[in-house]
């Protein structure tokens, strides 16, 4: 019989979990049970509502998640970045940001996707309710990322198109780079309205359409499911690749070449690390723009992977896959730009060689001077198309995914979800389209590097000292924990505001140090008082005590999700806790303070753009993100529609189950045996139970046991249900959404069974 309402998996569980800790409310008869008949339905969840979708295949994921990965910044933004820090001095802190910075948040953000089988707002409420403002943050900063970065791509349909018409630069012979430029701010971008404060004064009704054809792409590349958009990405991510060594393999033959990859990675100016801080902070952005970590993107994307997918190797593989491109993509921008530099007698570095100047200057006007130019400058303008709408599918899977998996859309179609974020990031997108569309695009996108770095630093704070922080206090004690806490963060603005405030480097280490170690000495101090004050049979000696201080929490939670996800090296434990809050806080203040031509402090005056609206609109991205984050730290319930559907569970530490997505798949072994098959798909079992002296068996799609010895046992797909129990001293009567009897001659009493319905 159809069961009257639905139960959650999780608490037909949890009563699997009590029928086994306490005495049945029927009665056991002493007598042995008189021969039955019963027959029962057991109605199971149509598996179609859970099972979540999954890649096509690991291939599928990976050129997904490296096309998220790899797009403009590759081409015009890390090679010129090379050439303006150093050269190969550049890769000093490239490298380290990459293996220190970028693959650790990288495994955090798939690994726990793919654990909690959801979006990033509960990944990180799983860790605590109060921390789901982290994910809205990160959702936020993708939303409005993608917003511009849907313009930049309708900037290069715009040119691609602008290149078959008869004005324009590109084709044309004697056309300098500087000319190109000029012809595509004015006329593409439309510039050539603006007056001396830069202030918008006209849509460009162009750019407008260009942007809803993108948006059109990027619903119908996304809006039917990720196996869909794997298909989609061999071809938008494996065409770049193929045209990569296309533009190489011309570009490194050129005449000249040698002298602009000589700048590129000849010159090893080390000095720079010294002269240039903010070097740093730079190299740790182009990481996180570049990989695409702080959006929610490969949180949405790891959710998708199946049990058991190496997080580690998925992590190593995305990230070194896009360094490579960026790479090899230095070499076939600065050979054109030798060639050009020889060919008119002038260093490389004196042709413009980064951002729109590259990309829609110099880089087409030398393809463009190559017998069959006006080809290689629309290949160029369509290969930059495909960079872009890759990232673009990201962005939009990582805000779907978010809302699919909320308790009130998660029965909504995708098409739908994907429908209305299409339309909304088009509208927005208007912003961009107006004549002053680059000089907001240019602010918003400086002030983006803020909310990246502070959303990398909630992210690592949440899984280092959110997670189990319950746990250490109860063994640690409150005055421990928080001496602990104020050792390691005090410490941080304190050498901060000496670094620079006073602007004295060695000063602020000491500081730094001795800050640490008077409040390491004071946690010690209290964790051995706590232990003096408690007693009981678990107590724990001084140094269990230190480590539970230190590191006990993140190791517990390396293990936890460890039979998901895979082998997780012990350093990420260390870096995630240690090392990367401390080390993004850092890198916040040094890019805050880093000043311009003029003196004054970037934040607030970047670009020397006026206060309105171009510095307001980008301070408010920064604004949004505290006010999201805070507001769901104060205010956890403000986030409940966001919530998971029941069934879920996050990452409590006393749990004894785990739940995964949209199902409670992966119980502990102390409640069920693992499900082996997560595939197999179970709609309605029905059985019929004959019990003769107490044993009666049904098998349907499985097996299923009840046993009438005082008590009935269910068993369906592995998982322990729970326990029913009938007493056979006179008549039964059982119930389940409707009425079933039982007889047996000369039978007195009643027994009620209620029917639960069984989610697998």
């Amino acid at each position: 019989a159809s069961s009257s309402r639905r139960h959650s998996s999780y608490s037909v569980i949890q009563q699997a979990q009590q029928s086994k800790q306490q005495p049945s409310a029927l009665a056991f008869t002493p007598h042995p049970p008189r021969p039955v008949a019963l027959f029962i339905t057991i109605t199971m969840a149509d598996d179609s509502d859970l099972k979540r979708e999954q890649w096509s295949s690991r291939l599928a994921f990976y050129f997904a998640a490296i096309g998220a990965a790899v797009g403009f910044g590759n081409v015009w933004r890390f090679p010129a970045l090379c050439v303006d820090y150093g050269g190969g001095a550049f890769f000093v802190p490239y490298l380290l940001a990459l293996f220190f910075v970028g693959i650790p948040i990288l495994m955090l953000e798939v690994g726990f996707g793919q654990f909690f089988q959801t979006g990033d707002v509960n990944v990180f409420g799983g860790f605590h309710p109060r921390f789901r403002g982290v994910g809205v943050a990160s959702v936020c900063c993708g939303f409005m990322l993608v917003v511009y970065y849907s313009m930049l791509i309708s900037w290069v349909i715009h040119a691609f198109f602008d290149s078959f018409g008869s004005d324009d630069p590109w084709g044309k012979e004697e056309t300098t780079g500087e000319e190109a430029v000029t012809y595509f701010v004015n006329k593409i971008i439309g510039e050539e309205t603006l007056g001396p404060d830069k202030r918008p004064t006209r849509l460009v009704w162009a750019n407008v359409g260009c942007s809803a054809l993108v948006w059109t792409l990027c619903f119908f590349g996304t809006a039917f499911g990720v196996e869909w958009t794997g298909r989609v990405t061999y071809f938008t991510m494996g065409l770049p690749i193929v045209l990569l060594f296309v533009f190489l393999i011309r570009g490194v033959t050129l005449d000249g070449a040698e002298l602009g990859i000589k700048e590129y990675i000849g010159r090893w100016d080390m000095s720079i690390l010294v002269t240039k801080p903010d070097v740093w902070s730079t190299a740790v952005t182009q990481i996180f723009f570049s990989i695409g970590v702080t959006f929610g993107i490969m949180t949405a994307f790891g959710s998708y992977l199946p049990r058991g997918s190496p997080v580690t190797t998925n992590s190593f593989v995305i990230a070194l896959s896009n360094s490579m491109f960026s790479f090899i993509s230095g070499f076939a921008v600065f050979s054109a730009l030798g060639y050009l530099a020889k060919k008119e007698d002038i260093a490389v570095t004196d042709l413009p060689y980064g951002g729109f100047s590259l990309v829609f200057g110099t880089w087409p006007v030398i393809l463009g001077g190559l017998p069959g130019g006006e080809h290689w400058v629309r290949l160029l303008f369509f290969d930059l198309f495909l960079l872009g709408i890759d990232s673009a599918f990201s962005f939009n899977e990582a805000i779907s995914t978010v809302v699919l998996d909320t308790k009130f859309f998660n029965s909504t179609k995708k098409w739908k979800v994907h429908a209305s974020i299409c339309l909304s990031g088009w509208l927005f997108s208007f912003m961009y389209a107006t004549d002053t569309g680059l000089t907001f695009l240019d602010v918003i996108d400086f002030y983006i590097n803020f909310v990246m770095l502070i959303v990398g630093c909630f992210e690592c704070f949440a899984a280092g000292w959110v997670y189990g922080n319950e746990k250490t206090v109860e063994k640690c004690g409150r005055k421990a924990f928080g001496s602990y806490l104020c050792a390691n963060f005090g410490s941080i603005a304190l050498g901060c505001g000496i670094w620079f405030g006073v602007g004295s480097v060695w000063g602020g280490f000491v500081a730094l140090i001795c800050w640490y170690a008077v409040f390491f000495g004071l946690s010690l101090f209290f964790l051995k008082q706590h232990l003096g004050e408690v007693e009981s049979e678990d107590q724990i000696s001084f140094k269990q005590a230190i480590w539970a201080l230190t590191f006990e929490n993140i190791f517990d939670l390396k293990e936890r999700i460890k039979p998901v996800v895979g082998w997780i090296p012990s350093v990420w434990c260390f870096i995630i806790k240690q090392f990367l809050p401390h080390l993004l806080i850092i890198l916040f203040i040094n890019l805050a303070q880093s000043k311009t031509s003029t003196g004054e402090s970037q934040f607030g005056h970047y670009g020397g753009y006026v206060a309105w609206p171009f510095q307001v609109m980008g301070i408010l991205t920064w604004v949004l993100t505290v006010v999201v984050f805070t507001v769901g730290f104060a205010l956890p319930k403000v986030y409940d529609p966001l919530s998971l559907p029941a069934g879920h569970n996050a990452l409590d530490p006393d749990s004894k189950a785990v739940f995964v997505g949209e199902n409670a798949k992966y119980p502990d072994e102390a409640v069920a045996e693992e499900v082996e098959d997560e595939e197999k798909q179970i709609s309605t079992a029905e059985a019929e139970v004959v019990s003769a002296a107490g044993s009666k068996e049904v098998s349907a799609m499985g097996s299923k046991e009840i046993s009438a010895v005082g008590s009935q046992e269910v068993s369906a797909v592995g998982s322990a249900v729970g326990s029913q129990v009938v007493s056979a001293a006179g008549s039964q009567e059982v119930s389940a959404a409707g009425s079933m009897e039982v007889s047996a001659a000369g039978s007195k009493g009643s027994a009620v069974v209620q029917e639960a319905e069984i989610k697998c």
